[in-house]
């Protein structure tokens, strides 16, 4: 409370009353709390850490390239403050490489100040160069005059008072000298203060995400783009004023056949009361130019889908309608609980929207009267009830066992401690699963008590694979929204996951080694690696009674079994667990689930010999 009460500057009071206006008294409060939670990993000292020294910067200018690129960096400039500009270009001149051109777009003709400052530059160092432009166009237009002078190999794209860290060129220079196909870069960024002197709001990102990409622009700063992809797909375009960089990132990342994501903070994005970073309502026309954006890119797809902007400014949501009206076979393993399974079945049958459905019920060894009671009533209403011929619980035999006497296009494996929140459930589930890249998702799940079970899954986290926001109330949106996204994520729970049946049996089904835990992570791992996206569908909510018929981990023969399926993930999977989870970020904890910064001292350092 101390921490936050030191912020309550006059600035931030006005702040804190447009957000009260628009969100609400409810949804303001939420916010509140979420800002004042500390940080696990206070982000100011972790900064600190992992910035490039003047050690590295100095082995990094030693360093002899075997190709040299030149990177342009256009900045379309107007009125900007002289502390910012020149801040913004001497990030430019302490680049600890050096093969760099700077083309300021400058369309303040009248602004003395400017020009003399950017004379000074200009005499100072060639490299840097001005294109006057006699009036203001508009942030497009005047990049665009901007990109038209510059020479590079390379167009990185910086607005005029945000500045850059001093190694953020080599570290896109190191990668092409690496690997010379790379057509588009992005970095992770922060923000800091108007003076400068602060840093906080790290944004961590994934790789290329598109899903995110369509709920987010998660790419923003610092992009930098191969000259020949840009000239291919063009500039920027002026129709799209205020959201002109997100469109033209749609377009550049659906031409590009490599992105490369670089996990260092390596941009700057200076807050003051003018720029979006911290007033959304400066400027509201870019969220729907944003829309338009994300609309394009579908269009561009061949994609079907509608495009709503959320209460948080700048994020979206996307829904696909479902072409046609194929069957969904719903399958629900159970061993006794039959209250539990009688409410999971009620909850679909009440609240269904979408009618094309069967459920099946896979029988594994029950043995209480009450639930031979429930299958018989289950049945005169046309729900099929199978049996599982075998003993013991194996989930994935179970499945694969179902899946054979399914009659369903799509499947849906549902536990039987599951609860229908969401109505229009399958058919949210269903327009996603029918895109053509993608094969399984993923629902938002609760505990009891309003707190998240399942926001997807990420690798690594507690040493195999843990669930996102895992006890985070369910009012909460988590890191940068991320509990409350569509994105595409690794894995996602098989206690309510969607796929298409070509898919699952491409790949081979549940690996029936894994009779318990990892069943649904390996599935799905395997489901990407045969190149199907998975998408995490927040919009689709369900209580999780989690795991009622199976009990407890507590004897030793479940315990040995537990180990075993860990080595087994272990053994398949460990250069993914070596690498990280590219839906993820490096400088992420994997010892906790609420996307907290690394305490182990493990996160992305600057290079150095």
């Amino acid at each position: 409370m101390i921490r936050f009460l030191k912020k309550l500057k006059p600035y931030n009071i006005q702040k804190g009353l447009r957000y009260l206006k628009h969100y609400g008294p409810k949804e303001f409060f939420v916010r509140l709390m979420e800002r004042m939670e500390p940080e696990s990993v206070p982000y100011a000292p972790w900064y600190e850490m992992y910035c490039a020294k003047p050690a590295d910067l100095q082995s990094q200018r030693r360093h002899r390239f075997s190709n040299r690129p030149l990177i342009s960096v256009v900045v379309p400039a107007y009125h900007t403050p002289e502390p910012f500009l020149r801040e913004m270009i001497e990030s430019l001149k302490q680049q600890s490489y050096d093969n760099w051109e700077l083309c300021i777009g400058n369309a303040s003709s009248d602004d003395e100040i400017m020009r003399r400052v950017l004379e000074e530059y200009c005499r100072e160092d060639e490299r840097i160069r001005v294109i006057e432009i006699k009036e203001n166009r508009g942030i497009a237009e005047n990049t665009n005059e901007a990109v038209k002078a510059a020479r590079g190999d390379y167009i990185g794209f910086m607005d005029h008072d945000d500045f850059l860290s001093p190694d953020a060129l080599f570290e896109i220079a190191i990668r092409l000298e690496k690997d010379s196909d790379i057509d588009v870069f992005y970095t992770d960024e922060d923000k800091v203060t108007t003076d400068g002197s602060e840093h906080f709001q790290p944004h961590f990102k994934p790789d290329f995400n598109l899903d995110l990409l369509r709920s987010n622009n998660y790419i923003c700063h610092f992009f930098v783009v191969r000259r020949t992809l840009m000239e291919r797909v063009g500039y920027l375009d002026p129709k799209f004023n205020g959201a002109q960089d997100y469109e033209f990132i749609f377009r550049c990342v659906e031409a590009a056949e490599k992105i490369a994501h670089i996990p260092r903070i390596l941009y700057h994005w200076r807050v003051h009361s003018a720029s979006t970073a911290d007033n959304p309502e400066s400027k509201l026309y870019a969220y729907e130019a944003g829309r338009q954006a994300i609309l394009g890119n579908l269009s561009r797809n061949k994609e079907r889908g509608d495009v709503v902007l959320r209460s948080d400014y700048g994020f979206y949501d996307v829904s696909y309608p479902v072409e046609g009206n194929p069957l969904v076979s719903i399958l629900i393993p159970n061993k006794d609980q039959h209250e539990t399974l009688e409410k999971c079945i009620r909850s679909i049958r009440t609240k269904a929207t979408y009618s094309s459905y069967e459920i099946i019920v896979i029988e594994n060894n029950s043995t209480e009267p009450e639930t031979f009671e429930l299958y018989r009533k289950l049945e005169k209403e046309k729900i099929r009830v199978i049996r599982y011929p075998n003993q013991g619980f194996n989930y994935s035999a179970i499945n694969n066992f179902g899946v054979k006497e399914a009659k369903g296009e799509y499947l849906l494996f549902l536990n039987n401690d599951i609860e229908v929140i969401t109505p229009d459930f399958l058919e949210k589930m269903l327009g996603n699963c029918q895109r053509k890249n993608v094969g399984a998702v993923g629902a938002k799940l609760y505990y009891p008590d309003n707190t998240i079970q399942h926001a997807g899954i990420v690798i690594g986290i507690g040493g195999i694979a843990g669930h996102a926001f895992l006890n985070m109330p369910r009012a909460r949106s988590g890191y940068l929204h991320k509990a409350s996204l569509q994105m595409n994520v690794s894995a996602v729970t098989a206690a309510c996951m969607m796929m298409k049946r070509e898919v699952f049996e491409a790949v081979g089904g549940f690996e029936e080694k894994l009779s318990v835990a990892f069943n649904d992570v390996d599935l799905c791992l395997r489901v990407g690696q045969a190149g199907w996206k998975i998408v995490y569908n927040p919009h689709v909510e369900m209580y999780h009674y989690e795991s009622k018929s199976r009990g407890a981990e507590d004897d030793e023969a479940k315990i040995r079994r537990f180990q075993s399926e860990i080595e087994f993930m272990r053994t398949r999977w460990i250069t993914l667990l070596k690498s990280g989870d590219p839906c993820y970020n490096p400088n992420l904890t994997l010892s906790q689930w609420n996307y907290g910064l690394r305490s182990d001292g493990k996160g992305v350092k600057p290079w150095n010999r």
